[in-house]
């Protein structure tokens, strides 16, 4: 894990020899600049279907002993943190065309900026940046400012080395998010999804914005509905290599495999928050049941036992319910399921259709997809019950939603542009835009826990 400590903003860039000290101490650092800001409530409500995005302004890094180097850095640095902070759905990154000044020209501090020139654009926050760079160690500056108020509200200093430019930029973005909304938002976190890239359906896992994809499984067969651990360290799915669709969890740091491989159905799994613990059905005795099962694969309980077909868990974020889909009504309806009492109460009673739950991180909403008059969309109800919202419609197929770390985003398939692509949108049902674009089709979008370190 990497070392924190706190120590005092020299307005100056640090000297080499300082410099090279730090670099030799620790990877990693963060600092608090003195009279840093915090905001004491959330700024934003990323639930709010009429929330307004906040437009920010974010110029050029800083060249601190002006090298070329640290100028791309800078620049490559300014990219990352754009399209992060945009890709979150309540920020509006301003146009750097429309910017009067710059501060890699001028300076980085409250004391050199000219708050007027960034409202006058519309900017109510500007994000600042200054970077020193010497044989591929980095020392960065941010500070996030409230234009308005003219006031620091963020100021961190990250050192490292080069490559790890992007992980500092998204230790800052979750600091803007936590001032925000009150929550570290998505950065670092990640997907698992499946794709016919290959010609069959294998595993792969991307970035949250759809960069740096990532191929799991090398089976030339099928596998399918992929589940991230809480730690991030193993990957769950289904997969038929071996002719039988097997449970398999696989520790992502070796490789290695645990498979479960029972007579008839392993499939669907799905872990418990803060456990080494999950749930997924098996069919071994002829009916189709939620089982708990051990990280290490050992079968602890059935969940559910009632006659038909109960499979698709998705827990509470307390870990002590589970979502789950059930025939036992004769159509496919979302159920609640309590761990500790096994009683299950029927959630959906409108449509005939209504699959693949999924539990949001507040624990207050469940997700899920609905089939109305032969049209498939995601929908998302309360999870003590009410009334749905629909929240895609008219757009092609629309199914797997899946919650960001954070709750401010819904990942799903959908089959708007001909094949299936994944899609992100707001909880509320907004911006609803492909997150990237890759060969073959893409289904079964599932959103791992944020990996930020604060």
């Amino acid at each position: 894990m990497a070392q924190k400590r706190t120590t005092k903003l020299i307005s100056k860039p640090v000297s080499l020899n300082l410099f090279n000290f730090f670099m030799l101490m620790i990877i990693f650092f963060m600092a608090s600049y003195p009279g840093e800001v915090k905001s004491q409530h959330a700024y934003i409500n990323i639930n709010d279907p009429l929330m307004r995005k906040i437009p920010i302004a974010i110029p050029f890094f800083k060249a601190l002993t002006g090298h070329e180097q640290e100028v791309t850095l800078g620049k490559n640095g300014v990219d990352i943190m754009s399209n992060a902070l945009d890709f979150t759905g309540y920020l509006a990154v301003l146009d750097k065309a429309s910017f009067i000044e710059n501060p890699a020209n001028k300076g980085i501090t409250g004391a050199d900026i000219n708050y007027k020139n960034w409202t006058v654009i519309g900017a109510e926050l500007l994000v600042t940046g200054g970077i020193v760079e010497q044989n591929g160690a980095v020392r960065l500056e941010l500070r996030l400012f409230d234009t308005f108020k003219e006031s620091l509200l963020i100021g961190k200093v990250y050192t490292g080395h080069k490559e790890d430019i992007k992980s500092m930029i998204y230790r800052f973005c979750a600091e803007i998010s936590m001032l925000l909304t009150g929550k570290m938002g998505v950065f670092g976190s990640k997907l698992a999804f499946v794709s016919t890239v290959s010609g069959n359906k294998e595993i792969f896992t991307c970035d949250f914005d759809g960069g740096n994809i990532n191929r799991i499984t090398n089976f030339n067969n099928i596998s399918i509905t992929p589940a991230l651990s809480p730690d991030g360290n193993f990957i769950a799915f289904t997969s038929y290599a071996k002719g039988n669709p097997d449970l398999y969890i696989r520790d992502l740091r070796t490789n290695r495999d645990v498979i479960i491989a029972k007579k008839g159905l392993n499939i669907t799994p799905a872990w418990i928050p803060g456990q080494f613990a999950l749930a997924a059905t098996l069919s071994f005795t002829g009916d189709q049941d939620i089982y708990l099962i051990s990280g290490a694969g050992e079968i602890k309980r059935q969940l559910t036992k009632a006659s038909g077909t109960d499979l698709s868990p998705a827990f509470s974020p307390d870990g002590t319910r589970f979502a789950f889909v059930s025939k036992r009504s004769s159509t496919p309806q979302i159920y609640i399921g309590d761990i500790a009492s096994g009683a299950a109460t029927r959630l959906t009673f409108q449509g005939n259709y209504n699959t693949s739950p999924a539990w949001s991180p507040d624990g207050d909403k469940i997700a899920y997809v609905g089939v109305v008059k032969n049209s498939i969309n995601i929908y998302v109800i309360g999870a003590n019950g009410g009334g749905p919202t629909q929240l895609t419609s008219g757009q092609g197929d629309n199914e797997d939603p899946s919650w960001s770390p954070d709750g401010n985003l819904i990942a799903f398939s959908s089959t708007r542009q001909g094949a299936s692509r994944i899609f992100v949108m707001t909880s509320t049902g907004s911006d609803q835009r492909l997150l990237f674009t890759y060969g073959g089709a893409q289904t079964d979008p599932m959103w791992s826990p944020v990996f930020v370190e604060k």
